[in-house]
């Protein structure tokens, strides 16, 4: 998995080797906010 994309990173290495653990990336915290915000905080 050299590649990472979304809001939530799963612990797991290219082999699918890992604890698949899922743990929020910070733009998922951004983004929760401006869907709270419905739009007007984009900072």
């Amino acid at each position: 998995m050299s590649k990472r994309y979304g809001f939530i990173y799963v612990d797991r290495d290219n082999l699918g080797n890992g604890s698949l653990n899922r743990i929020p990336k910070k733009s998922f915290y951004w983004y929760k906010q401006v869907i709270a915000s419905n739009g007007s905080d984009l900072s």
